[in-house]
């Protein structure tokens, strides 16, 4: 395997690649530890089923422009034997991450070497933006160079289709098959067209803020609210492209920017993980909602396709919501309105995924409205919005990992809309005379206290992944009999399609898309799901667990006892 790696690093010195990039492979070569080594170049990045993510630096296993330009090399072959004879068009956008412009610039030159009109945004924009330019500008694909919420050693390469989702079958398998098939970076074509490379910004800012006011439903409560407490933070990213003037042209003249965090940053300076859904990374929005006594700080990842808020609860104390308690408010908020403004007809549909509360479902059955559960990742949301258009409805819904969208002007998690919507229920609560918890604990004494966990293990390199698997694989061969004092009732196994029913013995299928996802349900009702992360060296663990919930008093008491239940059961699993 040693062997191979030096060979396969050697190879990269004979091809046609700047002197930068030999000079650092020669380094790792000549090194005395060659660990680094290993992991540049142990395997090729994998284009995966929605585009590359990875540690940018050299290698086969790095994201750099010779990767870069190997998966769009792949996906203009694609598109040329997809659309032969007809003008492509295509929309690129990236975020404020260390590269991207430069990988998002290489992108556009290899797309108009292959003769593909290339919309290029012109600064960074958030990751839903770049899927509503799909759509409003005609175009057949489109790329967004971002890592998300991931560390700043990060970049990646999300691709999408015509629709403004990212691909999904058969698409996705296609392209990563013409990606495999480029055997060297000398045959990716990198000398750009100038006259196929079209800049955009103002016009599409205009137009996708306009969608989203249009889908807006209580304006009379912003005008009543007009003067509430807003905080808001793009942690150094695309969120402080649009998310403050949008609240502004909403009617909120009361918004307050984390000053230091509007820098444009892919050092990611003042926090040590630029993503919302870790307390950190909002302690500074949080000091300032605290100083100012606003009514709810929000802070958007550096893509801005996920939000995390903070409110104050019912003691009068700041508590950051998980992304299941902001869907639910979010879900709540937008059924009620829907019913209240005669717009639920019978033909509404909402969606989630495996892995996100049951408490969405319970609220879409009990407001008449068809419920859909899909697989982990946003993409599925947009397939089954895709699938049902002309047919249904779709009004809203989101996954437990902070992203959310309502209507389907876009196909991906917008979190400069799920910023609006935020604000607008809060101010609609307001109205109400409650606050956020009050409105919270109302849904829970109607459907059930829901609590929610994750615990993340990350396994880095090859080692890693390896040990990753091999957790996987023990699951599968060797499952629980019982979980924390439970015994196991059904086991789902998503890569397998099954679902065996423990108690009567019987084993059913799934008509879902494989998926390396198992998930546990025991006697007790709780749910625990296992899925190795897609897009980062991670194995996940998400714990859900409900029961009643008498009343508002005994909310604490209640809500304690999950709290243990959750605990008991990480225990139980050894997985703290």
């Amino acid at each position: 395997m040693e062997q191979q790696i030096i060979e396969k690093a050697q190879s990269w010195l004979q091809m046609n690649i700047d002197a930068d990039s030999k000079a650092a492979i020669e380094a790792l070569l000549a090194a005395e530890d060659q660990t680094e080594l290993v992991d540049a170049f142990y395997k090729d990045l994998e284009f995966g089923t929605g585009g590359l993510r990875g540690i940018m630096g050299v290698g086969s296993n790095r994201m750099n422009q010779y990767t870069i330009g190997k998966a769009t090399q792949g996906l203009s072959n694609y598109l040329l034997k997809t659309y032969p004879g007809e003008e492509i068009s295509v929309a690129v956008a990236h975020d404020p991450r260390n590269n991207s412009r430069f990988f998002a610039e290489i992108t556009a030159a290899v797309f108009s070497a292959n003769g593909i009109k290339c919309y290029l945004f012109s600064e960074l924009r958030p990751t839903p933006e770049l899927s509503f330019a799909i759509r409003s500008l005609g175009c057949k694909s489109g790329v967004v160079i971002t890592a998300s919420h991931n560390p700043k050693e990060y970049n990646g390469f999300k691709a999408y289709w015509n629709d403004g989702c990212q691909v999904i079958a058969p698409h996705d398998k296609n392209i990563v098959n013409e990606v495999n098939s480029i055997a060297s970076v000398d045959d990716v074509k990198f000398d750009k067209n100038e006259e196929l490379i079209v800049p955009i910004l103002e016009e599409v800012d205009n137009d996708f803020l306009a969608a989203i006011k249009d889908r807006l439903l209580s304006p009379e409560a912003i005008a009543n609210q007009k003067d509430m407490k807003i905080v808001f933070t793009g942690i150094h990213g695309t969120g402080n492209t649009l998310t403050p003037r949008l609240l502004e042209e909403m009617g909120f003249e009361n918004v307050h920017v984390v000053e230091e965090q509007k820098v444009i940053d892919g050092n990611f300076p003042t926090v040590v993980y630029p993503n919302p859904e870790e307390a950190e990374a909002l302690s500074m929005a949080l000091a300032k909602a605290k100083e100012l006594d606003a009514e709810v700080l929000m802070g958007t990842d550096p893509d801005a396709d996920r939000v995390g808020i903070a409110v104050k609860n019912h003691h009068g104390e700041w508590q950051l919501l998980n992304g299941n308690q902001t869907g639910a408010m979010l879900l709540a908020y937008v059924l009620r309105r829907w019913k209240e403004l005669g717009k639920i007809t019978g033909k509404e549909f909402t969606c989630s995924t495996v892995v996100t509360t049951g408490l969405l479902e319970d609220m879409s059955k009990a407001a008449g409205v068809e419920y859909f559960n899909v697989l982990t990742g946003f993409k599925f949301i947009g397939e089954k919005i895709k699938e049902l258009e002309g047919q249904k409805t779709f009004i809203g819904g989101g996954e437990e990992s902070y992203g959310y969208l309502f209507g389907d002007y876009v196909r991906d998690k917008d979190a400069i809309q799920a910023c609006a919507m935020v604000a607008e229920a809060i101010a609609w609560i307001k109205d109400q005379g409650l606050t956020v918890f009050d409105f919270l604990m109302e849904i829970y004494e109607e459907h059930g206290l829901y609590l929610e966990n994750l615990i993340s293990l990350t396994k880095k390199g090859k080692a890693g992944a390896e040990e990753i698997q091999a957790m996987m694989a023990a699951y599968r061969q060797n499952p629980p009999q019982e979980i924390n004092g439970s015994k196991l009732v059904k086991l789902i196994d998503y890569q397998e399609s099954t679902v065996k029913d423990l108690v009567a013995g019987t084993t059913t299928t799934i008509d879902l898309p494989k998926s390396n996802v198992l998930q546990f349900f025991t006697e007790d009702g709780s749910k625990i799901s296992a899925r190795p992360s897609g897009t980062e060296p991670k194995i996940k663990f998400y714990f859900s667990v409900k029961t009643p919930l008498a009343s508002k008093a005994a909310f604490d008491e209640t809500y304690a006892s999950l709290e243990a239940r959750i605990e008991a059961i990480k225990k139980d699993m050894k997985l703290v």
